[in-house]
């Protein structure tokens, strides 16, 4: 009998996912204008914030750091003059008209607390459209660090979640959703995109799994 037959089957799945080695983080849109305390989306900022998910978001990358585990952060920003930027969309025009913008070298574009950027992290900003791996460099990074599974975490579950997972999918990689570790609103839109939605086309599951999951591969090696 093999000696993992014990093993529950989604610890099994998780193990075959999440080789350090082959896994990266990424982290969306976890910005100061987003869902920092002066963000241009209070109502967005509150959910990342009361469900815990934020928190969720630093104990991953707090965790992907100590195993080695690569880390990206994709930042959505514009310039000042708007030059580049999307208008063909109700979404990008509301955005223009909001008190706090998301303009490069601002407080806004950086990542907020408690998420922490290492020194050997990424960060990929993008000027345009509504997903952080299209027209971006983040494919492009991933295939060359080897990158098989995609642990993707932040917000919104509306739009920018979605648009990752999708991308990541149909760009041939594996995708790990941890639940509690992704915001949108109105809060019970969450868990519909995740059941109905989501669960589709990734492998989701808690952030307590996936830490377990990275701190067992951190001692395999």
């Amino acid at each position: 009998m093999p000696s993992n037959a014990h093993e529950p089957k989604r610890q099994r799945e998780l193990d075959g996912l999440l080789d350090p080695g082959t896994t990266a983080l990424l982290t969306v849109e976890c910005q100061q204008g987003v869902v920092g305390p002066d963000s241009a989306l209070p109502e967005l900022a509150e959910a990342a914030r009361s469900s815990g998910a934020l928190a969720n978001v630093a104990r991953l990358v707090a965790a992907a750091h100590a195993s080695g585990v690569q880390v990206l952060h994709a930042v959505a920003e514009r310039r000042p003059d708007g030059r580049g930027a999307n208008h063909n969309a109700r979404l990008f025009r509301a955005a223009a008209r909001l008190p706090v913008r998301q303009l490069t070298g601002t407080a806004a574009v950086r990542v907020a607390p408690p998420v922490e950027v290492a020194a050997q992290d990424l960060v990929v900003r993008r000027l345009h459209g509504l997903s952080p791996l299209a027209g971006t460099d983040v494919d492009a990074l991933l295939r060359n660090l080897g990158c098989r599974t995609l642990i993707v975490v932040g917000v919104s579950a509306n739009v920018a979640v979605p648009n990752a997972v999708f991308d990541a999918v149909n760009l041939g990689y594996r995708v790990v959703v941890p639940g509690d570790a992704i915001a949108g609103v109105p809060a019970d839109y969450t868990p519909a995109m995740i059941r109905h939605t989501l669960a589709l086309v990734a492998t989701v599951a808690t952030t307590a799994e996936v830490l377990a999951c990275v701190e067992r591969a951190g001692r395999r090696t």
